[in-house]
Order: structure tokens, then C-alpha cells, then sequence
């Protein structure tokens, strides 16, 4: 390579200056000064996981309950109409009998 030659023209020039590294910089950053950043992180972490879950677990029971109450109301249903159907026909006879009573109650 000639000396004298001027550099080519695309040719990569540093224009950061890079300082050494300070021995105060070096010891901020050891691990008892990262220990708080790690425990911060670690308690946001649990806290946002919590709240997924709280979501999570929250429509999931949602689901459930619905789809049990739907299912015991489904499988209840004809036992329901069953016992519906006897106090209808127990009130309509009680009331054919009274009403029938207070006719023959009212004839001279």
C-alpha cells in the first residue's frame, strides 16, 4: 500500500470518540445495584402474569357456571313441567270443586 496515496473515496472514518471506561462507571454497575432492578422487574412481572391470569381465570368461570346452569336447567326442565303440571290440575280441580260447592250452596 502506498503512504503517500490519498485514501479511497468510501472508505469508513471513526468520528465517535470512544472514551475508556471509568472505574466509578465499573463499580455502579455491579450486582448488588442491579439486585433492586432485578427484584422491580421480577415483582412487575408477577403482577402482570397475576393480572393475565385474574383475566384469564375470570372468563374461563364465566364459561363454566353458564354452561352447568344451562345444562342442571336442561335436565331439570321435565321434572319441573311434571310437578307444574300436577299443582295446575290440583288448583283447577280445587277450584271446579269450590266453584261447583258454592253453586249448589246458591240454589234454592
Amino acid at each position: 500500500m502506498n503512504r503517500s496515496a490519498p485514501p479511497q473515496r468510501f472508505v469508513p472514518t471513526l468520528t465517535e470518540v470512544v472514551q475508556p471506561a471509568r472505574p466509578e462507571d465499573l463499580a455502579a454497575d455491579t450486582p448488588a445495584t442491579r439486585a433492586p432492578d432485578m427484584k422491580n422487574f421480577q415483582e412487575q412481572m408477577v403482577h402482570r402474569v397475576m393480572q393475565r391470569v385474574d383475566l384469564t381465570l375470570d372468563r374461563l368461570l364465566r364459561e363454566t357456571v353458564g354452561r352447568l346452569v344451562l345444562e342442571h336447567t336442561q335436565a331439570l326442565a321435565p321434572s319441573l313441567r311434571d310437578e307444574i303440571e300436577i299443582v295446575v290440575r290440583q288448583s283447577v280441580n280445587q277450584a271446579f270443586e269450590q266453584e261447583l260447592a258454592s253453586q249448589l250452596l246458591d240454589r234454592p
